[in-house]
């Protein structure tokens, strides 16, 4: 599964900003890919709801699933202890070889293991609309997405298996 490639995720935040993800490739399917984070350095941890999701040193297992709405992430901590599923309710990406090009719709899906989904960030997507970042339209469509996730959480069919089965230690283990 282990292989030297990268990928460059061009990341478009409304209205203006964009960030340049370079992650290493691991899987490349028709229906799926996965790419994994480099150790994260952040200015200051990310925390949903009182717990620690990320930090410095943490790393994310990346699942893009062509023409979906959504990618889903497998969050680790610095110590690669496992915090969650993570998923960004975004368009679906544009793949062009190793260059990929999206852009982020807001809202995002958290769920802990063994715990309910939840919808995050809906407060971002409503101040977007009321700049005029975003259209109804697509506004909608984002809200659809992120709704049906924690729908499919609800009955145990989110997220897929693969996101299950692969995991940071797999990846790890399989390293030359």
């Amino acid at each position: 599964m282990s292989t030297s490639d990268r990928v460059r995720i061009h990341y478009q935040r409304l209205p203006d900003q964009e960030e340049i993800f370079n992650q290493r490739l691991i899987l490349e399917r028709d229906d799926v890919i996965v790419t994994v984070t480099d150790p994260l350095s952040l200015s200051e941890p990310i925390i949903v709801e009182g717990e620690l999701i990320l930090e410095s040193g943490s790393q994310a297992v990346w699942f893009t699933f062509p023409g979906a709405w959504h990618d889903v992430g497998r969050f680790y901590r610095a110590d690669h202890s496992f915090v969650g599923f993570y998923a960004n309710v975004l368009t679906p990406p544009t793949i062009n070889g190793r260059v990929w090009h999206t852009t982020d719709l807001f809202l995002d899906v958290w769920i802990r293991d063994n715990a309910s989904a939840q919808i995050l960030d809906e407060d971002e997507l409503d101040e977007a609309l009321e700049h005029g970042h975003i259209d109804l339209h697509t506004a909608a469509r984002a809200k659809e997405e992120a709704d049906h996730l924690v729908e499919l959480a609800e009955t145990g069919d989110w997220p897929p298996d693969i996101v299950r089965s692969v995991t940071l230690a797999r990846i790890l283990s399989e390293e030359p």
